[in-house]
């Protein structure tokens, strides 16, 4: 049984950063694409950002371009979200996802979620 375990969310004021992380548990996730999404009340699931989990490729969206980065720690299965320059309309409840042997291009792919972790931007 796969699970994502997302942490990390919280409050803060805009110009802040945060890291969420995602750990991952079940099986080895070497074939495995791994991505963010973000979710705000009334609005449909936002794809924010992917990369493989071997780190050789990463993708994402213009709105977190230069802002956001995925990185990840194999020996802790683990891979993170770092955000930076935060902005009000990045607040959502943020997704980790896993799926097998292909690109993350959409919610559509995903194999696996984890519960999501609240971020909230003040201004």
């Amino acid at each position: 049984q796969v699970q994502l375990v997302e942490s990390g969310g919280g409050l803060v004021q805009a110009g802040g950063s945060l890291r969420l992380s995602c750990a991952a548990s079940g099986r080895s996730f070497s074939s495995y694409d791994m991505g963010w999404f973000r979710q705000a009340p009334g609005k449909e699931r936002e794809f924010v950002g992917r990369g493989h989990w071997t780190g050789r490729t990463t993708y994402y969206s213009d709105s977190v371009k230069g802002r956001f980065t995925i990185s990840r720690d194999n020996a802790k299965n683990t891979v993170y979200l770092q955000m930076n320059s935060l902005k009000p309309e990045d607040t959502a409840l943020y997704y980790c996802a896993a799926r097998l042997g292909r690109v993350i291009t959409g919610a559509q792919g995903v194999d696996y979620w984890g519960q999501g972790t609240q971020v909230t931007v003040s201004s």
